[in-house]
């Protein structure tokens, strides 16, 4: 006897699966996947939890939409037969028909390839998830998704800055109808009953406490920086969103994991990936990237074998001689440059104050969580039209969702190896802008072996995956090795 699946709707979030309560365990063990770094979380660690994420409920027998297909492959696997009571429908749409659309639109540029294959796949698989790197004009199709539909849409982004990004885009694409921006100054009275906008750009923040009726009135869900969608809050932020049946995400990366692609396939659909950093640099779309990798050899060290990840960071955020010859370095540099760096009080300000006193006549500016939406954008504003100016900002404030066209450098500071954050960081610098031929990434390393021989730091291995994503890029680089001491 052949076991039988049966999948029946109950809304645009979540359906329900009837089958065998042995298929469904069976089901519960395929669709759960151990959490990136599981093993290093406290609930994990105290024994209060496996480590797994499990996207089936099988209390209640109900899966999350998005991961259908998925559904389909495994009983395929396994010779299980599939009744789909969904009512499903194929939106075919002729390339024609999308050229005379985009005319119509009367854009000041003409769209791109991919920004065309990406807005197809959309319309045709009515979900989906567009993987496209940083600067390859991802607001442009989110602009004309939202002209399609002809629906109101809710555009969700992770902060305030992009917030006013995304409505100026719109703007500067010839959208007059007017774009409602909610963040946390809005009137609150916004946040109850029907909105009187065609569109809807808001922070996730801004609309967390949301009751599920309220998303209702949306026929179009797009969340940017999509690889945000990870996280608890937006999880269930969209599983509030039961009504809606267009969900379209966009992000630059994903960070490698399969656990983090379901998850936002989960919510949003299928992962199409359009074009790469260095497709868009072969065709001059985005500046041409060059990679200094300098790897400092420190004279005086002061760690030991049994030292912490922990111990190697504060010897490394506090050496003197190192943060000297980082400043050094970005006052040498021709164009706009940004000093990016983990610590707040530990090295970011340290590094300010290495700059203000080394008496640099071009223009400063030092960014953290602390600073205001308001602030980073003026120091956008004025970024654009210097020359010379330095920003020192943490990780967390700009390698996502500041957008500063005229900035040539970039200096990764401080120790890190995530994915999402090297690209959404690289990303910050290869917009075009007449005043840069090319873009210019120091990665910042350090090597504390006291000999060739001996076994690699936290650090230094740090490095070699930073390398590992350079190289999957296909992005080119050079090392170089410069001796600090105090």
């Amino acid at each position: 006897m052949i076991d039988t699946i049966t999948i029946h709707h109950i809304n645009e979030v979540f359906v329900r699966i009837e089958t065998s309560r042995g298929v469904c365990r069976e089901i519960s063990d395929f669709f759960s996947y151990f959490v990136p770094g599981y093993q290093h979380m406290p609930k994990f660690r105290n024994g209060w939890w496996d480590g797994k994420i499990r996207l089936f409920d099988m209390r209640k027998n109900i899966l999350y939409k998005g991961l259908i297909k998925y559904l389909y492959a495994f009983a395929k696997e396994r010779d299980y037969e599939v009744i789909n009571n969904l009512e499903t429908t194929t939106t075919i749409i002729n390339p024609e028909h999308v050229d005379d659309f985009i005319d119509d639109l009367k854009l000041p540029f003409e769209a791109r390839g991919y920004q065309k294959d990406g807005f197809l796949r959309c319309v045709e698989n009515e979900r989906a998830v567009i993987l496209s790197p940083t600067a390859s004009g991802k607001s442009l199709m989110i602009y004309m998704l939202m002209r399609w539909y002809n629906m109101k849409t809710l555009v969700v982004v992770p902060t305030i800055g992009l917030v006013q990004q995304m409505k100026g885009d719109f703007e500067d694409y010839g959208f007059r109808d007017g774009t409602l921006c909610i963040t946390g100054k809005t009137d609150k009275k916004l946040w109850t009953g029907t909105v009187d906008s065609s569109s809807v750009v808001t922070t996730w923040q801004s609309i967390a406490k949301q009751p599920s009726n309220w998303f209702d009135q949306f026929g179009v869900i797009i969340g940017d920086e999509a690889h945000h969608f990870k996280s608890d809050s937006l999880q269930k932020i969209m599983s509030k969103t039961l009504s809606t049946a267009y969900k379209f995400a966009f992000t630059g990366t994903l960070d490698g994991s399969e656990t983090h692609r379901l998850m936002i396939e989960s919510l949003f659909g299928s992962v199409f990936e359009l074009t790469t950093s260095r497709e868009l640099m072969d065709d001059g779309f985005i500046a041409p990237l060059d990679i200094k990798i300098i790897l400092f050899k420190h004279k005086i060290i002061g760690l030991t074998s049994k030292s912490s990840y922990f111990d190697e960071r504060d010897f490394i955020v506090d050496c003197d001689a190192r943060n000297r010859n980082i400043i050094k370095l970005a006052r040498k540099l021709k164009g706009n440059t940004i000093i990016l760096y983990s610590l707040v009080d530990r090295h970011g300000k340290v590094l300010y104050d290495i700059l203000n006193d080394s008496k640099y006549e071009g223009r400063r500016f030092f960014i953290s969580g602390g600073t205001d939406a308001e602030q980073r954008e003026q120091v956008r504003v004025i970024t654009e039209d210097e020359t010379d100016a330095i920003i020192i900002a943490s990780y967390g404030t700009f390698s996502t969702g500041t957008n500063i066209k005229n900035l040539s450098n970039i200096i990764f500071a401080s120790p890190h190896k995530g994915k999402i954050r090297v690209l959404q960081s690289i990303g910050r610098v290869l917009r075009l802008h007449d005043a840069k031929s090319k873009a210019r990434l120091f990665d910042l390393a350090d090597d504390l072996r006291k000999t060739k021989r001996s076994k690699p730091n936290f650090t230094l291995k740090h490095l070699y995956e930073r390398v590992k994503i350079y190289n999957e890029q296909q992005f080119d680089y050079q090392i170089f090795n410069i001796e600090v001491g105090e």
